[in-house]
């Protein structure tokens, strides 16, 4: 018998999260992207030491794996000039967040 779920997805690699935060460091974004990850880190890293779990680290890692990957297409979605002038702002939507 199983351990974990069997939807429960793989860890990641021991050093995923220094890969990572060094392919953050050569994107264009890291002037944002890296102290983003390195609050995101360090909360999860609190969290961890309270729950004696490392999911939350490896959500982290999960989260901005999926972001860095994300970004080329959303750059080709912003290049691409599409006019989103129509749309309405969810903030009057949704009212403005605390």
């Amino acid at each position: 018998m199983s351990a974990q779920p069997e939807e429960a997805p793989a860890p990641p690699a021991p050093a995923a999260a220094a890969q990572l935060l060094a392919q953050l460091r050569a994107d264009r974004r890291a002037d944002t992207w890296v102290p983003a990850f390195e609050r995101d880190w360090v909360k999860a890293l609190e969290d961890s030491r309270h729950t004696y779990s490392l999911t939350p680290l490896h959500d982290v890692v999960r989260t901005w794996q999926a972001r860095l990957a994300a970004a080329p297409a959303v750059d080709a979605y912003m290049d691409s000039g599409r006019d989103e002038t129509g749309f309405v702002d969810l903030d009057d939507v949704l009212g403005a967040r605390r």
